[in-house]
């Protein structure tokens, strides 16, 4: 159901008080972007019928009104029941509400500060869950790592033998895939095909379309060439029919029946 928001839309005006970008450099590896690019579409995707539920990426995350400086850019912010309109920053006193789940792309910079200050910060704001990985599997063993909010304290997550942890809050099996996180879908154990998966997938369906129909013309064509060889052949005995007719009728004209 679509959320009633009043105007303007939480975390679209501009406030000098709270930036937009906090001015750091942000330098990825092809890994973490990709890896971090990979899991917002996906997400994106899995929740493309849901008009509560918003996905964000690199956003400043605002938890206390009039603190400027009380903010986090987790990679992925996934919050239900707000708007899927775009945002500066997500302000929780606007938005009325916490982020249900962040996740972190580890890299060798960042791990530190994701597992540390970030992690008891997230569970003093009692976000539900918690969700770290590293694409590269360097810098953190098990390479998915997960905490879900027990008590109002992190309880760490029990991975399965594949490494995948349940997310409660998403609805969703997280598998580590090589550079990517896989995402399951609960409900039905399908996975959430990634972006270039869906491309790949509607170009295999047009070359069955068209393998199919090039099979169609050609049985329509042969079933034409065979009518007409139908047609000819029946064409061709009616003659003979009627030749062997005028031969009978001219013996009988010639006496051939005394």
């Amino acid at each position: 159901m679509r959320p009633t928001l009043a105007l303007p839309l939480p975390g679209t005006v501009r406030d000098p008080l709270y930036p937009d970008s906090d001015g750091r450099f942000m330098g990825d590896t092809d890994y973490h972007s990709v890896a971090m690019i990979c899991l917002r579409q996906g997400l994106e995707d899995y929740f493309a019928d849901r008009d509560d539920v918003y996905v964000g990426m690199n956003l400043i995350l605002y938890y206390e009104q009039g603190q400027p400086n009380s903010r986090r850019d987790p990679d992925i912010l996934v919050a239900k029941g707000v708007g899927k309109h775009r945002r500066r920053s997500f302000r929780v006193w606007e938005e009325k509400t916490c982020p249900s789940t962040l996740l972190e792309v580890v890299s060798a910079s960042t791990i530190a500060v994701d597992l540390g200050e970030k992690r008891v910060l997230y569970e003093r704001l009692r976000i539900p869950e918690y969700f770290l990985f590293d694409p590269e599997a360097r810098y953190m063993k098990p390479p998915l790592r997960g905490f879900r909010l027990r008590r109002g304290k992190y309880e760490e997550l029990k991975p399965a033998a594949d490494g995948s942890l349940i997310s409660k809050e998403l609805d969703l099996r997280l598998v580590p895939e090589g550079e990517l996180l896989r995402l399951i879908d609960l409900k039905t154990g399908k996975p959430v095909l990634t972006r270039q998966e869906q491309a790949e997938r509607a170009k295999e369906r047009v070359r069955i379309e068209r393998r199919r129909t090039r099979q169609e013309q050609q049985r329509a064509e042969e079933e034409k060439q065979r009518a007409e060889e139908e047609k000819r052949n029946a064409a061709a005995l009616a003659a003979e029919v009627e030749r062997l007719r005028a031969l009978l009728k001219q013996h009988h004209i010639n006496g051939g029946g005394r």
